[in-house]
This record gives C-alpha cells, structure tokens and sequence, in this order.
C-alpha cells in the first residue's frame, strides 16, 4: 500500500514540479517582464530549488563519448552484449583511427565491472568506467529496474545474480580467452561466490579479482547499515519493506524493495550534510555561480535516481550476507541454473589474483570487512595477494572521483597489468577501427603455471598491504596468517 502512495503523491506532485521549473525560467530570463521585477533573482532560485526537491529521477546515461588512450582521443561506443532479464551486459567499444593506438588498444586486457545492485543505477560508476577505458576493454553489468520487468519474467534472487555473473565472465573468455573482474560494494559477496563455483567445478577463472568497499565479513567493523541488517529480524524486512509494484508500471505486482525506501535510508545516514548541500544550491543561484551550481546538479541527479530490487534478491542479500554470514561461514549454498546447490568454497581459487580496496573512512563498509577476503581465498599464492586502504576516502570516494582516479585508479591498473599473464593473438578484425574485435589467447606457459598453481595447497601468506593518501604509496607491513 505504501508504494501506491508514494505514487499518488508523486502524480499529485509533478503539476506542481512543472510550475516550478517554469517560473524558474521566467524569472531567470532576462527578457521576461518578471526577469526584471524586484527579487527576481531570489524566486528563481527558490522555485528551482523547488522543482529539484520535487522531481522524478529517471536512470541516468553514462555519457561517455571519448576518452584519452595514451595521447589519442577515442571514441566511444555503447552497445548491449547480453540481455538478459534483470540485467544488460553493457560494452564500451573503442574506436580510433590511428593504428598505434588500435595495436596497443587490441592488446589491452579486458576488464567486466560488476556494479552493484543497491538502489542506484549502473551509472554511479561512471568515473570508474572512464578511468579504466584508458587501458581496457571495459564491459558492465547494468541492473535493470525490477519494477519494469514483467511479472512473466519470473523473480530474481542472489542465486540469479551468482548464475548472471558467471555467464558475463565465460562470455568475456569465449571472446578473449580470459579477463578481469572488478567488483564494487554489495557484488564483491555474489562475484566471490561466482568465482568460487567456477574454480570448483575445474572451470577457468578470472585472471584478477578486485573487490572494493564490500562486506564479504560483514561482522567486523559493523556500520550503521550492517547494524540495520543485524538487528533487524528476517520476518521484519519481509512485513515491512516489500511492497507490491503499482498497476502504472510494466512490472505490476511484483514484490519488490522499493528505490525510494533505499533513497530514503541513504539521505537520513547523513541528513544534515544533504539539507546544507541544497541550501549551498541555492547561493550558488543567487550568486549566479554555474559551475557549483552544475556541480550540485550533476551528483544529485545520480544520488536521487533510484531503482527498484526484486523482493527475493533484496531478502537473499540480508538473510546470507548480514544474518547468517553464510560465505565466510563456509555454509552457502548456490543453485546452479539446473536447480541443483552447490557449495560456495573460495578455498578452491587457485589461479585468480585477488586485490582488496577500502576506504578509510567508509561508512557502509567498515574495515576489514572486504580484506576478509584474503583468508577465504587461502588456495591463492601469496604473491597474488594485494590489499589497499585508501587514506581520506569514504565509500564513494574509493570508485568515484579525485581519490578514485589518484589514488585507487592507478593502484588497480597496475595489479590488473602484473596478473594478466596472456598475450594478444593477432588477427584481422571485422573492423579495423575498433579495439575489441580481435580475440585473445592465453599464453601456453601461463596455462602451464595456472595447472601448477591449481596442484598447490600450501595456504596463502598474508597480502601484501599498501595504505595510500594523496601521496606517493608507502608501504605497511602485512599481518601473520596461521
């Protein structure tokens, strides 16, 4: 009922919104008579400030249309490689024609960001798919909103996300032998659970597996977010933040969280933060100062976006990861898409390298939280073992924005280049402007070290630990590991 609600309100609200931004314009205007009147200025900014309050978000683009490759501008290309139902696989194809930089570009490895599903949109990670488009071909997972999907598309669950997740990667070794896998936030659980699968059935894993500001143990350093999660009983989510899709929409009675309770929980974990960054708006209106202005527009049209979670996905995630804490407990159990469970055992990746990112001052995943990965994934040498803590970043901070590009940027390209192991077999593309048409291969002799490393079961040492601030790296000694 509650969701019927919040749409009336929303409907009853839009003519108002309209008003809103009309005057806006028609006291900014310079040449309209109310442009001219006293206070014009002010009643502008207070109706736009308006009509940015009242609105409805819609999913964002990610708008990337050239990005720089060594010296050279690329262009950008966005196609859908895979549709699935709740989900596009989204490739960002670079095209040049310089044929230096389409050498280099075809040799560059292939990296799929899985971002996460947690109320915002793909989108929210423009700036790490920017960054990594420089030296990769870059391909995403882009979660659908569950209130537009069919009802006849069945439900979706944390098993589906596993089962999509490992479809993605095997799509990406059809096409170039092998590839990386980053993960941000709520994917790093179900892409470790990806990995796992594969490595226990004998299958080839990712050569890289980064995984950034995740709670795959969310008991240690709980946040208020983990808190919610714990403290809260199963039964509680299930009565009290699933509500039905309202007949307007084509996913219509489905069970879903809805975007505006999760929109909702992130504005009040820092109230007082978004009330000044609104009222900061509408000085910069005042003082006629658009690039604040634009800036301010910009985040919150991203921030404020919201989408809906499919109920059994969203109760999944609480129930494994914040209740039960079913990976690290070694008690997960995944079906397969032939019904059949089978056990999560991260104890079985032998050849994929894993890296760790958290921030320092992240509030939705405390620390230690993601480098908990490291234990579970004891198959794994020790060389291939990487954790970093970036100083002064939150949870943002780590994916998006100057930290993100200073800071993290580099220190995961340069893993992603020291774990790739495969070189590029030359052939002609079907077309020779774009970089990802030409397959690659993995090196004989890296499969022969893949083989031995798989034959090892010496447990992993501790990973080798760099904390990072907006200087140079400098190295932190790591923990013992029994």
């Amino acid at each position: 009922m509650l969701y019927q609600i919040y749409e009336t309100q929303r409907a009853l609200m839009e003519p108002f919104t309209d008003f809103a931004q009309a005057a806006a314009k028609l006291y900014s205007n310079p040449l309209s008579p109310f442009g001219q009147t006293p206070f014009a200025q002010r009643l502008s900014a207070g109706y736009d400030l308006m009509y940015r309050l009242g609105k409805d978000y819609e999913k964002p683009i990610f708008d990337i249309k050239t990005v720089s490759v060594g010296k050279t501008e690329v262009v950008i290309h966005e196609a859908i490689e895979i549709d699935l139902p709740f989900c596009e696989l989204r490739r960002f194809k670079r095209f040049t024609d310089d044929s230096a930089t389409l050498t280099d570009m075809q040799a560059q490895p292939a990296v799929l960001i899985v971002a996460p599903l947690s109320g915002h949109y793909a989108t929210l990670l423009r700036d790490t798919v920017k960054s990594m488009l420089q030296g990769h071909k870059v391909y995403i997972t882009d979660w659908k909103n569950a209130r537009m999907v069919p009802l006849s598309e069945g439900t979706f669950h944390l098993d589906d996300y596993v089962n999509y997740v490992q479809e993605f990667i095997r799509h990406l070794q059809g096409r170039y032998g092998n590839c990386h896998v980053i993960s941000v936030c709520q994917p790093t659980v179900p892409v470790l659970a990806a990995v796992s699968l594969m490595a226990s059935r004998g299958e080839t894993t990712p050569l890289s597996m980064t995984m950034m500001g995740g709670p795959i143990d969310a008991r240690k350093s709980p946040t208020a977010v983990n808190n919610l999660a714990m403290n809260k009983s199963y039964s509680w989510f299930e009565n009290n933040v699933i509500f039905r899709v309202p007949p307007s929409f084509p996913g219509a009675g489905r069970r879903v969280y809805p975007g505006f309770l999760q929109h909702t929980g992130f504005v009040a974990m820092n109230p007082e933060h978004h009330a000044k960054s609104h009222y900061d708006y509408f000085k910069d209106l005042l003082k006629g100062d658009d690039t604040g202005a634009e800036t301010h527009r910009k985040f919150y049209d991203e921030y404020n976006a919201v989408l809906d979670m499919d109920a059994g996905y969203y109760l999944d995630t609480i129930k494994v990861v914040f209740q039960e804490f079913a990976l690290v407990n070694g008690t997960w159990e995944v079906k397969n898409p032939q019904g059949k469970a089978e056990r999560v055992v991260p104890q079985d990746i032998r050849t994929t390298a894993v890296f760790t990112v958290e921030g320092e001052l992240d509030d939705i995943s405390g620390s230690g939280q993601t480098e908990a990965a490291h234990d579970l994934c004891s198959g794994v040498p020790a060389s291939q073992h990487q954790h970093l803590e970036a100083k002064g970043a939150g949870h943002y901070g780590i994916f998006s924005g100057r930290r993100w590009r200073e800071i993290v940027a580099p220190a995961v390209q340069a893993f992603i280049a020291q774990h790739d192991g495969h070189e590029t077999t030359k052939q002609t593309p079907v077309d020779a402007s774009t970089d990802t048409d030409t397959p690659t291969t993995p090196n004989p002799a890296s499969r022969k070290t893949a083989s031995a490393a798989r034959n090892a079961t010496k447990p992993a040492k501790a990973p080798v630990k760099t904390a990072l601030g907006a200087t140079p790296l400098v190295a932190k000694a790591g923990r013992s590991r029994s």
